[in-house]
Protein backbone atom coordinates (compact mmCIF):
# COMPACT_ATOMS: atom_id res chain seq x y z
CA UNK A 1 0.00 0.00 0.00
CA UNK A 2 1.23 3.20 -0.98
CA UNK A 3 1.78 5.64 1.68
CA UNK A 4 0.56 9.66 1.14
CA UNK A 5 2.55 12.50 3.29
CA UNK A 6 1.34 14.57 5.39
CA UNK A 7 3.36 17.60 6.70
CA UNK A 8 1.82 19.06 10.25
CA UNK A 9 3.24 22.09 12.21
CA UNK A 10 2.41 22.81 15.96
CA UNK A 11 3.45 24.61 19.19
CA UNK A 12 5.54 23.17 21.06
CA UNK A 13 3.73 21.85 24.18
CA UNK A 14 1.99 18.60 26.27
CA UNK A 15 -0.64 19.05 23.81
CA UNK A 16 1.24 17.53 20.94
CA UNK A 17 0.81 13.72 23.04
CA UNK A 18 -1.69 12.38 20.85
CA UNK A 19 0.19 12.54 17.79
CA UNK A 20 3.24 11.51 19.43
CA UNK A 21 1.41 8.51 20.61
CA UNK A 22 -0.39 8.12 17.17
CA UNK A 23 3.11 7.97 15.43
CA UNK A 24 5.17 5.84 18.44
CA UNK A 25 2.11 3.13 18.12
CA UNK A 26 2.04 3.14 14.14
CA UNK A 27 -1.82 4.73 13.89
CA UNK A 28 -0.62 6.94 11.14
CA UNK A 29 0.84 4.71 9.25
CA UNK A 30 -2.14 1.76 9.86
CA UNK A 31 -4.04 4.58 7.83
CA UNK A 32 -1.48 5.01 5.04
CA UNK A 33 0.29 7.97 6.46
CA UNK A 34 3.42 9.19 6.82
CA UNK A 35 3.04 12.08 9.35
CA UNK A 36 6.09 14.19 9.47
CA UNK A 37 5.78 16.67 12.46
CA UNK A 38 7.50 19.95 12.59
CA UNK A 39 7.20 22.87 15.66
CA UNK A 40 7.08 26.60 14.77
CA UNK A 41 8.73 29.46 16.78
CA UNK A 42 5.58 31.73 16.52
CA UNK A 43 2.06 32.34 15.48
CA UNK A 44 2.89 34.27 12.57
CA UNK A 45 5.34 31.79 11.33
CA UNK A 46 3.33 28.72 11.13
CA UNK A 47 0.41 30.81 9.11
CA UNK A 48 2.63 32.31 7.40
CA UNK A 49 4.34 28.61 6.27
CA UNK A 50 0.32 26.86 6.16
CA UNK A 51 -0.50 29.74 3.65
CA UNK A 52 2.53 29.05 1.69
CA UNK A 53 1.50 25.60 1.45
CA UNK A 54 4.55 24.43 3.02
CA UNK A 55 2.69 22.27 5.48
CA UNK A 56 -0.86 20.52 4.85
CA UNK A 57 -2.26 20.53 8.58
CA UNK A 58 -1.74 22.67 11.71
CA UNK A 59 -2.66 22.50 15.20
CA UNK A 60 -3.24 26.22 16.22
CA UNK A 61 -5.03 28.44 18.23
CA UNK A 62 -8.52 28.94 17.30
CA UNK A 63 -8.45 32.66 17.29
CA UNK A 64 -5.75 32.38 14.81
CA UNK A 65 -8.17 31.25 11.84
CA UNK A 66 -10.92 33.35 13.06
CA UNK A 67 -7.96 36.89 12.77
CA UNK A 68 -7.05 35.52 9.42
CA UNK A 69 -9.74 34.44 7.77
CA UNK A 70 -11.32 38.31 8.90
CA UNK A 71 -8.26 40.20 7.78
CA UNK A 72 -7.22 41.17 11.50
CA UNK A 73 -4.00 39.00 11.90
CA UNK A 74 -0.16 39.80 12.06
CA UNK A 75 0.35 39.55 8.55
CA UNK A 76 -1.70 41.07 5.20
CA UNK A 77 -2.17 38.44 2.70
CA UNK A 78 -3.22 38.42 -0.77
CA UNK A 79 -6.22 37.03 -0.88
CA UNK A 80 -8.43 35.84 2.47
CA UNK A 81 -6.77 32.40 3.48
CA UNK A 82 -8.90 29.56 3.08
CA UNK A 83 -8.42 28.10 6.25
CA UNK A 84 -11.14 25.94 8.11
CA UNK A 85 -11.23 24.31 11.44
CA UNK A 86 -11.25 20.04 10.81
CA UNK A 87 -11.31 19.48 14.37
CA UNK A 88 -11.01 20.03 17.87
CA UNK A 89 -7.95 19.67 20.40
CA UNK A 90 -7.97 20.97 23.34
CA UNK A 91 -9.71 23.83 26.17
CA UNK A 92 -6.22 24.41 27.01
CA UNK A 93 -5.64 26.17 30.07
CA UNK A 94 -3.13 29.34 29.59
CA UNK A 95 -1.68 30.57 32.80
CA UNK A 96 -0.24 34.17 33.56
CA UNK A 97 3.42 33.69 34.84
CA UNK A 98 4.80 36.11 36.75
CA UNK A 99 8.65 36.85 37.80
CA UNK A 100 8.95 35.94 41.50
CA UNK A 101 9.24 39.80 42.30
CA UNK A 102 6.19 39.88 41.19
CA UNK A 103 3.81 39.36 44.34
CA UNK A 104 0.16 41.28 42.50
CA UNK A 105 -0.83 42.48 39.32
CA UNK A 106 -0.75 46.43 40.31
CA UNK A 107 3.25 45.31 40.31
CA UNK A 108 3.16 45.14 36.28
CA UNK A 109 2.19 48.64 35.71
CA UNK A 110 5.34 50.07 33.59
CA UNK A 111 7.25 46.61 33.03
CA UNK A 112 7.29 44.77 29.88
CA UNK A 113 5.00 41.33 29.36
CA UNK A 114 6.65 38.78 26.58
CA UNK A 115 3.69 37.56 24.26
CA UNK A 116 3.71 35.40 21.27
CA UNK A 117 1.81 38.71 19.20
CA UNK A 118 0.20 41.34 20.65
CA UNK A 119 -3.09 40.76 18.71
CA UNK A 120 -3.81 37.04 18.87
CA UNK A 121 -6.44 35.07 21.03
CA UNK A 122 -4.13 33.80 23.85
CA UNK A 123 -2.76 37.38 24.11
CA UNK A 124 -6.31 38.57 24.39
CA UNK A 125 -7.20 35.78 27.35
CA UNK A 126 -4.33 37.54 29.27
CA UNK A 127 -5.50 41.33 28.44
CA UNK A 128 -8.76 40.40 29.92
CA UNK A 129 -7.23 38.14 33.01
CA UNK A 130 -5.11 41.19 33.98
CA UNK A 131 -8.38 44.03 33.69
CA UNK A 132 -10.54 41.36 35.92
CA UNK A 133 -7.24 41.96 38.53
CA UNK A 134 -7.33 45.85 37.67
CA UNK A 135 -4.84 46.45 35.05
CA UNK A 136 -5.98 47.86 31.43
CA UNK A 137 -3.69 47.18 28.52
CA UNK A 138 -2.29 51.17 29.12
CA UNK A 139 -0.83 50.01 32.53
CA UNK A 140 2.42 47.34 30.52
CA UNK A 141 3.99 47.02 27.83
CA UNK A 142 3.28 44.08 25.49
CA UNK A 143 6.10 42.44 23.75
CA UNK A 144 5.89 40.24 20.83
CA UNK A 145 8.29 37.14 21.58
CA UNK A 146 7.47 33.98 19.77
CA UNK A 147 5.62 30.65 20.79
CA UNK A 148 6.01 29.31 24.53
CA UNK A 149 9.92 28.43 24.63
CA UNK A 150 11.02 32.02 24.06
CA UNK A 151 8.27 33.69 25.81
CA UNK A 152 9.04 31.36 28.94
CA UNK A 153 13.21 31.65 27.98
CA UNK A 154 12.48 35.50 28.10
CA UNK A 155 11.03 35.83 31.37
CA UNK A 156 13.30 33.31 32.80
CA UNK A 157 16.59 35.22 31.77
CA UNK A 158 14.64 38.60 33.32
CA UNK A 159 13.80 40.19 29.97
CA UNK A 160 10.35 40.34 30.37
CA UNK A 161 8.70 40.12 33.78
CA UNK A 162 5.41 37.79 32.99
CA UNK A 163 3.77 35.87 29.86
CA UNK A 164 1.17 32.75 29.07
CA UNK A 165 2.23 29.48 29.18
CA UNK A 166 0.76 25.89 28.41
CA UNK A 167 1.82 23.00 30.16
CA UNK A 168 4.67 21.59 30.25
CA UNK A 169 5.97 25.06 30.91
CA UNK A 170 3.39 26.28 33.43
CA UNK A 171 4.58 23.46 35.71
CA UNK A 172 8.56 24.18 34.88
CA UNK A 173 8.01 27.91 35.38
CA UNK A 174 6.49 27.24 38.74
CA UNK A 175 9.38 24.70 39.85
CA UNK A 176 11.67 27.24 39.18
CA UNK A 177 10.29 29.92 41.98
CA UNK A 178 8.14 31.63 39.32
CA UNK A 179 4.47 32.27 40.31
CA UNK A 180 1.02 31.49 38.37
CA UNK A 181 -0.78 35.11 38.73
CA UNK A 182 -4.23 33.79 36.97
CA UNK A 183 -5.32 31.20 35.14
CA UNK A 184 -8.13 31.00 32.03
CA UNK A 185 -9.51 28.61 33.86
CA UNK A 186 -10.95 30.94 37.14
CA UNK A 187 -11.92 33.51 34.15
CA UNK A 188 -13.62 31.98 31.42
CA UNK A 189 -16.52 29.14 31.82
CA UNK A 190 -14.90 27.84 28.53
CA UNK A 191 -11.78 28.68 26.25
CA UNK A 192 -11.50 26.73 23.00
CA UNK A 193 -7.90 26.84 22.80
CA UNK A 194 -6.54 24.64 20.70
CA UNK A 195 -8.11 23.26 17.38
CA UNK A 196 -6.86 21.12 13.57
CA UNK A 197 -6.93 22.96 10.80
CA UNK A 198 -6.15 22.99 7.13
CA UNK A 199 -6.49 24.76 4.20
CA UNK A 200 -9.96 24.00 2.31
CA UNK A 201 -8.27 24.37 -1.07
CA UNK A 202 -5.92 21.22 0.07
CA UNK A 203 -8.07 19.06 1.96
CA UNK A 204 -10.78 18.54 -0.68
CA UNK A 205 -7.95 17.58 -2.75
CA UNK A 206 -7.15 15.17 -0.45
CA UNK A 207 -10.56 14.51 1.60
CA UNK A 208 -9.58 11.03 2.02
CA UNK A 209 -5.95 11.43 3.82
CA UNK A 210 -7.58 14.01 5.83
CA UNK A 211 -10.13 11.57 7.37
CA UNK A 212 -7.54 9.20 7.51
CA UNK A 213 -5.36 11.64 9.44
CA UNK A 214 -8.23 12.22 11.70
CA UNK A 215 -9.10 8.52 12.39
CA UNK A 216 -5.02 8.24 13.50
CA UNK A 217 -4.85 11.25 15.70
CA UNK A 218 -8.06 10.00 17.24
CA UNK A 219 -6.75 6.79 17.85
CA UNK A 220 -3.60 8.05 19.56
CA UNK A 221 -5.96 10.33 21.96
CA UNK A 222 -7.86 7.33 23.05
CA UNK A 223 -4.59 5.81 23.73
CA UNK A 224 -3.41 9.17 25.89
CA UNK A 225 -6.57 9.44 27.70
CA UNK A 226 -7.14 6.13 29.08
CA UNK A 227 -6.07 5.68 32.51
CA UNK A 228 -3.81 2.45 32.20
CA UNK A 229 -2.44 4.19 29.87
CA UNK A 230 -1.02 6.92 32.18
CA UNK A 231 2.88 6.21 33.27
CA UNK A 232 3.20 5.02 29.72
CA UNK A 233 2.30 8.34 28.37
CA UNK A 234 4.00 9.99 30.70
CA UNK A 235 7.37 8.11 29.78
CA UNK A 236 6.57 9.19 25.96
CA UNK A 237 5.87 13.08 26.65
CA UNK A 238 9.38 13.04 28.67
CA UNK A 239 11.32 11.22 25.69
CA UNK A 240 9.82 13.71 23.35
CA UNK A 241 10.22 16.64 25.50
CA UNK A 242 12.57 15.92 27.47
CA UNK A 243 12.58 19.52 29.19
CA UNK A 244 9.60 18.07 31.25
CA UNK A 245 11.91 16.98 34.03
CA UNK A 246 10.21 14.11 36.52
CA UNK A 247 9.56 16.35 39.32
CA UNK A 248 6.74 18.05 37.08
CA UNK A 249 5.44 15.20 34.74
CA UNK A 250 2.97 14.37 37.28
CA UNK A 251 1.60 18.14 37.27
CA UNK A 252 1.60 18.38 33.60
CA UNK A 253 0.26 14.88 33.12
CA UNK A 254 -2.97 16.07 35.32
CA UNK A 255 -3.70 19.40 33.51
CA UNK A 256 -3.35 17.60 30.10
CA UNK A 257 -5.73 14.95 30.75
CA UNK A 258 -8.16 17.19 32.14
CA UNK A 259 -10.85 18.11 29.80
CA UNK A 260 -11.29 21.55 31.99
CA UNK A 261 -8.08 22.44 31.31
CA UNK A 262 -6.40 19.56 28.59
CA UNK A 263 -7.39 17.41 25.85
CA UNK A 264 -10.72 17.62 24.55
CA UNK A 265 -12.16 13.65 24.47
CA UNK A 266 -12.75 12.65 20.82
CA UNK A 267 -11.16 16.37 19.35
CA UNK A 268 -15.09 17.64 19.96
CA UNK A 269 -15.34 21.35 18.88
CA UNK A 270 -16.15 23.41 22.29
CA UNK A 271 -18.47 25.99 21.35
CA UNK A 272 -19.03 27.40 23.94
CA UNK A 273 -15.61 27.93 23.97
CA UNK A 274 -15.62 29.05 20.32
CA UNK A 275 -17.97 31.53 21.73
CA UNK A 276 -15.66 32.71 24.14
CA UNK A 277 -12.97 33.13 21.23
CA UNK A 278 -14.98 35.63 19.11
CA UNK A 279 -15.96 37.29 21.85
CA UNK A 280 -12.24 38.17 22.94
CA UNK A 281 -11.76 39.36 19.18
CA UNK A 282 -14.48 41.34 19.19
CA UNK A 283 -13.82 43.31 22.22
CA UNK A 284 -9.70 43.42 21.78
CA UNK A 285 -9.25 42.76 18.13
CA UNK A 286 -10.23 46.29 16.39
CA UNK A 287 -14.17 46.50 17.19
CA UNK A 288 -15.81 44.20 14.67
CA UNK A 289 -17.87 41.80 16.49
CA UNK A 290 -18.12 38.21 15.28
CA UNK A 291 -20.55 35.56 16.40
CA UNK A 292 -20.67 33.55 13.24
CA UNK A 293 -18.78 29.76 14.97
CA UNK A 294 -19.75 27.55 11.64
CA UNK A 295 -18.32 30.10 8.78
CA UNK A 296 -14.20 28.57 10.16
CA UNK A 297 -15.50 25.19 10.54
CA UNK A 298 -15.49 22.33 7.73
CA UNK A 299 -16.36 19.21 9.85
CA UNK A 300 -17.09 16.79 6.80
CA UNK A 301 -13.79 15.44 7.26
CA UNK A 302 -14.38 14.74 11.13
CA UNK A 303 -18.00 13.09 10.91
CA UNK A 304 -16.87 10.91 7.87
CA UNK A 305 -13.74 9.27 10.23
CA UNK A 306 -16.18 9.13 13.17
CA UNK A 307 -19.00 7.57 11.31
CA UNK A 308 -18.58 4.18 12.06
Amino acid sequence: MSTQEIKVIAFPGAPNLPVFAALEHGHFSAQGLNVVLSTTPSSVSQIERLHAGEFDIAFTAFDNIVAYREGMGAVKFDSVPDFRVIMGATQVELSAIVAPQIKTAGDLRGKTLALDAVGTGFAFVLYAMLEELGLSIKDYERVAVGATPERWASVKSGQHVATMTIEPFTSIATAAGFRVLRTSTQTFPAYQGGIVAARESWASKNAGAVTAFIRGYLKGLDWTLAPENRAAAAALLQAKMPEIKPGVVDAVMTSLLSPRSGLTPRAEILRDGMKTVLDLRSRYGGGKQLSDIDKYLDLAFYKAATAS
